[in-house]
């Protein structure tokens, strides 16, 4: 099988439109074995992209994977294009993994008597054995082991399609009939040899993404309706099921403790270090080891719904998305290959037509030239190294959408920051409560109206009251005030209970209110007012506490030169205490959604390059509109994960610092082996035109720049 580019690829455009949503359409995946190189990508894609019923064509060479959207009557005439090309699809259910096949027993045999066929020859030529038997001993070792690329070759040729087959085809077939025996025969085990190595290469990056589906066990232990417990194929398991966890296990499903009390280990999710502990009603995920004792648990979503299930997905729709460095690449190589083609044919017929040179010594350097036109280094340069650094930011905790942000995250020169539940905890507590009227009930009244809002300091206001067994009492007409507050009637009038904001447009603030906020506001505290119609009654004050980890990465960020900002709704006393404790260079206070949204425009039309981090929906505007949009804590939050360009899977701000440290290193390699894989063509380039390059020296010169940048890329997944 060709490995020559077997790596990751976008989705290529079909060339008929998406087909409408009527109900009748589907998607069908195909694993196609010998789909590993954006040539076959184009063959498949010129065939089908005009044939009638075919839609979308989704294809994942690092997977070899083929998703047809298609109408029921046009999938069978699809499939049967498909095998026309030489490929052989084979249907990939949901949920399962083939993995690709490796070369059999058979043909690493046939490589290994075509290897000893073709250096039989080579002594023979070298020691001027007879004619006859070399050229047999050459065209034994070509067919043994060169029959593969010759039919891809074919069926390339056959669609005006110049891919690595094609010109190996044409190389050796060259050098045979000019009488290289002996190199024909070398150059073809040589190339055979590199697509063996490459295949057993890319197979560490193919696992690198598929080791996430070994996470989850295939069985769990589920309670039956006889009260006896069954282990079960996840399959089988839906939601509301009671599962049984025993110590050391894996967590199979989502879910909620229902009975007992233990510690999970979610370092394969969210990279965090230290167990996490789990008692009744605690969240479990799964992918994560439960450690100390037993637990049952109440599974929330099937199997292909849960968290890890989600990150599979993000990380497999990453994988088809192209980074500036590739779609570069790219184009480069659909320019390059023809273009030495061209050359290679200029090489073999101008000077002997026109310089009076040897017409066999002008063609060999030609087929010498057709070897070094093959553009595999440079096109496997790139994906190889997305797709590990894309693995190594997931066994970190850290979910990246797609190449482009990978690539993009060494460009980032400010982060803004959202202050709750990104630099604190986002929990805050209640620490002071000052009545400004002589009226009872007012905690009872706050508290109602906070009960019924899910924002943090509304939140403590609720929790302190139930704490003190405050009673609630009913509330009408509720309504969210985004960015100011809450309004309800409780007993038919109209009460208030919001920020400062909220207060002023209200018309109810005063220089004496205005003290009592300051004071408050300069000891880092929020504060939050209840009022009626006619006056403010009561002040409530909370505060939220810095995570230790922030101050240590927003330390790293500034080692790593970038410049921090703080976005918070928050009153700018409260912003700026935050800020000074965490060591942020700005903050900014008193922002409405909006208004982040427009600081983080301002920022960008002036030149900066700027990633925003925030809860993933609150900040939506924020994040969509900044460079690189970081959501903070999205183990279990499926709206995170799909909101945000990057998706820190902890609440840890440390996962910054290492995402920017990975896209630099990523960027270092991309241009490391851009620079390896163009550096060689030319010197090689160079050598033939001038008479000092054979073939089989441009394919282990290929072959061994290959395996350096595959190598190279590879490197993104240690440590």
């Amino acid at each position: 099988m060709s490995t020559c580019c077997g790596s990751e690829h976008p989705t290529l455009p079909s060339a008929a439109p998406p087909l409408p949503d009527d109900g009748t359409t589907s998607v069908s995946t195909y694993r196609i074995a010998q789909m590993d190189c954006p040539t076959e990508q184009r063959l498949i894609t010129d065939r089908l992209g005009r044939m009638p019923g075919i839609g979308r064509l989704g294809f994942n060479l690092l997977e070899r994977t083929l998703s047809i959207e298609h109408t029921p009557e046009a999938l069978a005439p699809a499939l049967e294009a498909i095998r026309n090309l030489g490929f052989t699809p084979v249907s990939v259910s949901a949920g399962s993994d083939i993995p690709a096949p490796g070369p059999s027993l058979a043909e690493r045999w046939r490589l290994a008597i075509a290897g000893g066929l073709a250096l039989g020859a080579e002594i023979l030529h070298f020691s001027s054995g007879p004619d006859w038997l070399v050229a047999a001993l050459a065209i034994a070792a070509v067919a043994l082991c060169g029959l593969g690329t010759y039919a891809r070759g074919w069926v390339a040729l056959k669609n005006r399609d110049l891919n690595i087959n094609a010109l190996m085809s044409i190389a050796v077939t060259g050098a045979l009939l000019i009488g290289q025996w002996p190199e024909a025969a070398m150059v073809m085990v040589l190339f055979t040899l590199a697509e063996l190595i490459e295949t057993r290469s890319l197979e560490r990056a193919r696992n690198a993404i598929r080791s996430l589906l070994d996470l989850t066990p295939p069985s769990a232990t589920v309670l039956q309706a006889d009260g006896s417990w069954q282990n079960l194929p996840l399959a089988s398991i839906g939601a509301g099921d009671r599962v049984r966890v025993r110590p050391g296990e894996r967590i199979a499903l989502d879910g909620v403790v229902a009975a007992g009390t233990s510690s999970a280990d979610q370092s394969p999710i969210t990279g965090e270090s230290l167990p996490v502990e789990k008692t009744v009603g605690d969240p479990l995920f799964a992918g994560t080891i439960n450690q100390a004792g037993e637990l049952e648990y109440i599974a929330s979503s099937p199997a292909t719904d849960s968290t890890l299930a989600r990150i599979i997905h993000a990380v497999e729709q990453a994988q088809n998305s192209r980074a500036p460095t590739q779609r570069f690449v790219d184009q480069f190589s659909r320019i390059y290959t023809p273009l030495v083609f061209v050359l290679a044919l200029g090489v073999a017929m101008v000077p002997p037509l026109l310089l009076g040179g040897a017409w066999p010594d002008w063609i060999y350097r030609a087929l010498v030239l057709l070897v070094v036109a093959c553009p595999c280094a440079l096109v496997i340069s790139t994906p190889v190294s997305i797709v590990s650094g894309l693995a190594a930011a997931a066994r970190r905790g850290i979910l990246i959408k797609g190449g482009h942000f990978l690539e993009q995250g060494h460009r980032l020169t400010h982060l803004a920051l959202d202050k709750t539940g990104t630099l604190t905890h986002g929990t805050p507590r209640q620490t002071d409560y000052l009545p400004l009227v002589e009226v009872a009930g007012l905690r009872t009244i706050a508290a109602s109206l906070a009960q019924r809002s899910d924002h943090p300091v509304s939140r403590a206001i609720a929790e302190q009251a139930a704490t003190e067994g405050v009673a609630l009492q009913e509330v009408a007409n509720f309504a969210a005030l985004p960015g100011l507050g809450s309004r309800a009637e409780v007993d038919g009038e109209t009460y208030h209970l919001g920020n400062h904001r909220l207060l002023e447009q209200l018309q109810l603030c005063s220089p004496a209110l205005e003290a009592q906020l300051e004071a408050l506001e300069r000891q880092g505290k929020t504060v939050i007012i209840l009022s009626n119609a006619q006056q403010p009654l009561a002040l409530f004050a909370v505060a939220d506490t810095v995570k230790p980890s922030s101050v240590e990465a927003v330390a790293q960020l500034h080692d790593l030169g970038l410049r921090i900002l703080m976005l918070s709704g928050d009153n700018q006393h409260t912003a700026d205490t935050i800020a000074r404790q965490v060591g942020i260079d700005e903050a900014r206070g008193e922002l409405m959604p909006e208004d982040k949204l427009e600081q983080i425009r301002q920022l960008a039309d002036q030149g900066m390059h700027i990633g925003m981090v925030g809860d993933g929906i609150n900040d939506a505007p924020a994040l969509a509109r900044a460079d690189i949009g970081f959501a903070m804590g999205a183990i279990g939050t499926d709206t995170a994960i799909e909101a945000a360009d990057v998706a820190i899977m902890d609440d840890d701000l440390r996962r910054l610092p290492d995402f920017i440290r990975l896209s630099r290193r990523t960027r270092r390699i991309l241009v490391q082996n851009i620079t390896l894989a163009l550096g060689i063509k030319a010197v090689f380039l160079v050598l033939t035109l001038t008479g000092h390059a054979t073939m089989w020296m441009a394919v282990f010169a290929d072959m061994g720049v290959s395996l350096l940048v595959i190598f190279n890329g590879l490197r993104l997944l240690r440590g």
